[in-house]
């Protein structure tokens, strides 16, 4: 016959080891949480170098040594354009030059001589530069070599015109379409009203030009 107490001890274990099984199926059922995974920053590609900018090109002529087209580099100025062509000449008005003119991209620096600049002083804050290869013109003109004839404004044609300091062949047209258009030039200074001339290019011009009589 089963003791009672030995009984009381199997029921005790028997009713410990459900409830243990019980709470390990529930632990096992429960959802675990996902590792942690720590992954390293993407390395930063290193920046490329810098690309390096051409040389510019620059047009240097009149009074120097070689005139031509010169390669420099960038940030350079004036003078350096002016000692790559073999420097002034004898005959180069250099009091007229500014050499600490920063170059830049199809620059032309004209270097006028002493007998130019007293056939026509100019008015000069930068270096002498023109787009254009042409004696004295800022756009394609020529100096006047005679200051005793002078071109008379309302009857010159584009010929004439071109000859005065400054005023190459479209300044020129222009001036002849403003009178055939407006009419003739009731003085010397109504040519301020022609596209493309300013103060300083009358100023330029003024002692060669008259409206006739």
């Amino acid at each position: 016959m089963v003791n009672k107490n030995n009984l009381l001890s199997y029921l005790i274990v028997l009713f410990v080891g459900v409830i243990v099984g019980a709470g390990s199926v529930t632990l096992a059922g429960r959802i675990q949480p996902a590792p942690i995974v720590i992954q390293p920053a993407a390395p930063t590609a290193a920046p490329g170098p810098t690309p390096t900018p051409g040389p510019l090109r620059v047009f240097v002529n009149g009074a120097v040594a070689a005139p031509a087209v010169y390669e420099l580099p960038h940030g350079g100025i004036v003078q350096d354009a002016i000692a790559r062509a073999g420097g002034f000449t004898t005959e180069a008005d250099t009091a007229v030059i500014n050499l600490a003119h920063p170059l830049h991209e199809g620059m032309q620096i004209y270097v006028p001589t002493v007998a130019e600049t007293a056939e026509q002083p100019p008015i000069i804050s930068e270096p002498v530069v023109r787009s254009e290869a042409v004696d004295l013109g800022v756009d394609g003109g020529t100096a006047v070599e005679d200051v005793g004839e002078l071109v008379n404004i309302n009857s010159a044609d584009v010929a004439a015109l071109d000859t005065l300091p400054g005023i190459g062949p479209s300044t020129a047209e222009k001036i002849v379409e403003y009178r055939e258009t407006n009419g003739p030039f009731a003085t010397i200074d109504e040519i301020m009203s022609v596209s493309g001339i300013g103060p300083a290019k009358f100023e330029q011009i003024e002692p060669f030009i008259t409206v006739g009589e």
